[in-house]
């Protein structure tokens, strides 16, 4: 069967919808795997995991093989969460009736697309080859019992997460840990160990994990209220549905604005460079969140929003998650690169300068853009 590389940029940045079981037949293994584990929204294990690997290379603990192999394992790990979530819920009955889930992806047992058994299969696969690059991590830290720990509660989650912790309105706080200060730490961790170092820096990593694990788990508190009445009418128990629209979408505001709040405490600390403040060029697409919070949510898509519904909430802070993490992973690139390489000039005087430059690249593609709308427009 041909690979279907253009298929897998497209599914590992968007969602997918798909409605014709030929055109899903004829795609390839991987393909596949993508789509079903919803690849675009996965992909931020591996952003948190490339900030755990900047982090242990700046304080000396990087090996690429090992965090490659825990990178690709917790990616894994991830789709196959999402494979058990749609099983357990489609066998509860949960995924029926146009139900949210249903309505901006593909989801192969609805569909028809796969058979319960073959979902089963698919989750083993891919279970077995996270679980293997746990046991790597056990072997890397010589069983360390911290690890231990930590690979016990991962696979604890993994299989929980969609019940009861979602029943228990406890999914989107496990979110939270987990892609931003458990897995940024761990990782790091893992890598310090296996390194032989020094990791009296932990606590300062998982505080930076903070701001990360804020912004992806606003995505996951988003989708929460945007199917808050389908989850209330099943029986689903998750936070927004625990303490209603209102309370939700103002935790989900605080959740965006803490974020840079952590990330402003931990320049101000000297962690992090002046360079780190490159995440406040995300300030636009975090207003725009925010305001979408502010207000309930509409009963149907606003003009122009009808290609992104269902989503709502959930859409906007998917869009500034993308920027917001983006420049977060690009100021802690910077600010180690910056350390490692002993530049003449104070390290946040460089930084200032990388601001400016920023600064200038985004006004003069902003200018540029709006040129270009009005000469579409003519």
């Amino acid at each position: 069967m041909k690979l279907n590389l253009a298929m897998w940029r497209k599914a590992s940045w968007e969602l997918i919808k798909m409605d014709d079981k030929k055109e899903w037949d004829a795609l390839d293994v991987v393909s596949k795997w993508l789509i079903a584990t919803r690849s675009a929204v996965t992909t931020v294990t591996i952003y948190s995991c490339i900030i755990a690997g900047l982090l242990a290379w700046r304080d000396g603990h990087f090996a690429w093989l090992a965090w490659i192999i825990l990178t690709i394992g917790l990616f894994i790990a991830h789709g196959t969460n999402n494979l058990l979530n749609d099983y357990t819920d489609f066998s509860r009955g949960i995924d029926k009736d146009n139900y949210f889930r249903t309505q901006y992806g593909v989801h192969p047992l609805v569909q028809n697309f796969w058979t319960k058994s073959q979902q089963i299969q698919w989750f083993l696969v891919s279970g077995v080859i996270a679980t293997l690059a746990g046991f790597f991590a056990l072997f890397y830290t010589s069983f360390n019992s911290y690890v231990i720990g930590l690979f016990v509660f991962g696979a604890l989650v993994l299989l929980f997460y969609t019940w009861p912790l979602k029943y228990w309105a406890l999914g989107e706080l496990a979110i939270f840990l987990i892609w931003g200060p458990i897995m940024i730490a761990g990782v790091y961790f893992v890598l310090a160990l296996g390194e032989g170092g020094d990791w009296s820096n932990l606590w300062k990593v998982a505080l930076a994990g903070i701001p990360f694990g804020l912004s992806v788990a606003s995505i996951n508190f988003g989708k929460h209220i945007d199917k808050l009445n389908d989850d209330k009418s099943k029986g689903v128990g998750t936070f927004p549905v625990r303490v209603g629209e209102t309370v939700a979408r103002y935790v989900n505001i605080a959740a965006i604005l803490i974020a840079y709040a952590v990330v402003i405490y931990l320049v101000v600390i000297g962690y992090f460079s002046v360079v780190m403040l490159l995440v406040l060029f995300a300030a636009q697409r975090a207003l725009y969140a925010i305001m979408a919070l502010s207000k309930p949510r509409p009963e149907g898509p606003p003009k122009g929003f009808e290609a992104f519904w269902p989503t709502w909430f959930s859409g906007f802070c998917f869009y500034h998650n993308r920027m917001f993490g983006g420049l977060f992973i690009l100021g802690v690139l910077l600010d180690t690169l910056f350390r490692k390489l002993q530049l003449p000039l104070a390290i946040n005087w460089i930084g200032l300068i990388v601001l400016a430059i920023y600064g200038v690249y985004t006004f003069v593609s902003a200018q540029m853009e709006k040129k270009r709308k009005a000469a579409a427009a003519q």
